[in-house]
């Protein structure tokens, strides 16, 4: 027995030198690195590969691929020029097949893709300061389930709450709805809500609100992996056939009755906003013509306004006829809300909707507020539509 422990202890260690023997010839590899110039260093382990690539939302890079040098230890690197302040995405391409970043913990999905992210920051006023977890108090992220008799399901949702929340004050509410093939988890995730949310609170920029960020398909009761239809693969259309008995528009209520019922808020129209980005802006269209009396503040993101009540980006305006739709936004603009906003990047390829739409306002007279800036269909854009549109509400 003594001369099998022996051996056994022999080759225990013959196998744990040979694996740190491995482990000490496989070069360190940290990526991405941001340098203090602003520049990023990606850094990937493969001798045996023969072309590698970095895949990135890199504005500052024309050309948003950028091949990768390999070095004698294996390592392929590559630095980039100084990027501006931003939360961006990445992947890499190794011999034709995308990957994300083996080195980098820190991976996002949008829609099916997954890709990694850092942040580049230099003060404390720039966006990557906004978009990052900082040393300030932190309020809480939560999915919640909720019943809604209006589509007879039981669905999902992701709910902020201040740090201030403390189940006795009561506070403000803003629905912030996601876009064609997001679900419940995509502003939390890709739109870093909470992160915005904290630091403008913290700043005093922003009033402290809750934020309910519902699924806004309603053939799916929650994200792709959380609910009863399992681990199907996520493409945006996903049980789109399958039919429903109401409209995101026609069952809302459902998710603001839920809202007032669980958690302490203030239940005035004064003290209720509602915005999304694309479909969700289009949903937040047609939800200022269905609620009039609801909200009192609207955000319309990048807004498809021809997908409210169920149409389609390359469908008519809406099912509705004209003089039912005239009708309606007489009735909203009526009741005087506080705030119509509009937010849309110049290369946007829905920016046709949102100027026949700016049109209409203007031959109307109904007032509104409009912001433009660079860029198109894209996160960056919408995350900083969250941060402007978190300020103007609740004054």
């Amino acid at each position: 027995m003594k001369k099998l422990f022996i051996l056994a202890f022999g080759c225990l260690i013959a196998v744990s030198s040979f694996g740190q023997q491995a482990l000490g010839q496989r070069p360190h590899v940290k990526s991405p690195v941001i340098n203090a110039d602003g520049t990023v260093t990606f850094n990937f382990y493969d001798p045996s590969a023969t072309a590698v690539s970095v895949n990135g939302d890199f504005e500052e890079i024309r050309n948003q691929q950028i091949e990768m040098t390999k070095q004698e230890n294996g390592v392929w690197t590559v630095t980039t020029a100084a990027l501006n302040p931003e939360l961006y995405s990445y992947s890499f391409t190794v011999d034709g097949q995308r990957i994300v970043d083996p080195a980098c913990s820190y991976v996002n999905r949008d829609i099916n893709t997954l890709s990694n992210i850092f942040i580049v920051t230099r003060n404390n006023d720039d966006k990557g300061h906004l978009y990052s977890v900082n040393n300030v108090p932190h309020g809480t992220l939560s999915r919640v389930w909720y019943d809604s008799p209006t589509l007879g399901q039981q669905r999902r949702m992701t709910v902020y709450l201040p740090p201030t929340y403390d189940g006795v004050k009561r506070f403000p509410v803003m629905y912030l709805l996601h876009g064609w093939g997001g679900d419940e988890t995509a502003w939390g995730d890709l739109g870093r809500t909470s992160q915005i949310m904290d630091n403008l609170i913290a700043d005093g920029k922003a009033t402290p609100m809750i934020v309910v960020m519902p699924n806004g398909n309603p053939t799916c009761n929650a994200a792709p992996g959380w609910w009863h239809e399992g681990m199907y693969v996520p493409d945006g259309n996903a049980f789109n056939q399958r039919g429903t008995k109401a409209t995101m528009e026609d069952s809302f209520m459902d998710i603001v009755n839920f809202v007032d019922s669980r958690y302490m808020t203030i239940r005035k129209r004064s003290a209720r906003a509602v915005t999304g980005l694309s479909m969700g802006g289009g949903h937040t269209f047609g939800i200022s013509r269905l609620y009039p009396d609801v909200f009192d503040y609207y955000g319309l993101q990048s807004a498809a306004t021809r997908m409210a009540f169920g149409g389609s980006l390359e469908g008519k305006q809406d099912n509705e006829d004209q003089a039912k739709f005239d009708a309606q936004m007489k009735r909203l603009f009526d009741s005087k809300p506080k705030l119509y906003w509009i937010a849309i990047g110049k290369d946007d390829f829905l920016m046709q909707m949102n100027t026949d739409l700016r049109q209409y306002l203007d031959d109307h007279h109904y007032p509104y507020e409009y912001y433009e800036n660079d860029g198109g269909h894209i996160w960056r854009n919408w995350r900083i539509y969250l941060a402007v549109f978190a300020q103007k509400i609740f004054k």
